[in-house]
């Protein structure tokens, strides 16, 4: 049986679309970024969600953001132990080959992969804590950040916990040496962001994460 089709028709004719009108119309910017190479002023990284784009909350141009997206948009701690770590080298890529400036983990309302962990940490989700769970091994990551919120209402959990999303991946950012010492230099600083999907509201943490402000 033949593994690869041919892309769906919609995704053609949207490709085209973007050809004739927003390529025909950059197409120096486009010709000048190959060329030239890219030299984006920050790096996100962001939750895997259909709904969360970035580069729209943001106004962003091609060429401006490094992005990185991954499930609850997680940071794991520096851990060079020869394993395959792609979100540590997009990471290591950004900071010490391009250079960025500014550094954004962005999450958002409604993760999915936010309410999984608290369902296994809470006992909830069993299959998760399988090792062959590739979503509850990369979950791990947050159970620090559940410790945290476990005590809280229940119902005031979950969002606690979407929080602590971004704060446990600033902090795991901090324990990778490079980024340590962008920090310490000033030529990097680092910021923590919730959007809100249903409302369209954007939240910066403020004084390591215990207020939380309108942007």
């Amino acid at each position: 049986m033949p593994i690869l089709r041919p892309l769906p028709q919609y995704l053609v004719g949207r490709y085209h679309g973007w050809k004739a009108t927003s390529y025909a119309e950059n197409s120096a910017w486009y010709r000048r970024l190959a060329d030239d190479g890219q030299r984006p002023r920050a790096m996100v990284i962001s939750c895997c969600d259909s709904r969360v784009h970035v580069t729209s909350i943001f106004g962003a141009d091609s060429g401006e953001f490094f992005i990185h997206r991954n499930i609850a948009n997680l940071v794991p701690p520096y851990a060079p132990d020869g394993l395959q770590h792609g979100t540590s080298a997009t990471v290591e890529y950004a900071v010490c080959e391009l250079h960025v400036a500014h550094l954004m983990v962005v999450g958002h309302t409604s993760c999915g992969g936010v309410a999984g962990c608290h369902a296994m940490c809470s006992g909830s989700a069993p299959e998760l804590e399988e090792k062959s769970s590739f979503v509850g091994r990369w979950m791990d990551v947050l159970r620090p950040g559940y410790e945290r919120v476990k005590d809280l209402p229940e119902d005031q959990q979950i969002t606690a916990l979407e929080r602590e999303a971004v704060m446990v991946s600033l902090e795991n950012l901090m324990t990778f040496p490079f980024v340590k010492a962008a920090v310490e230099t000033g030529d990097l600083s680092l910021h923590g962001l919730v959007h809100d999907i249903k409302n369209g509201a954007l939240m910066q943490a403020e004084d390591e994460g215990r207020r939380w402000v309108a942007v």
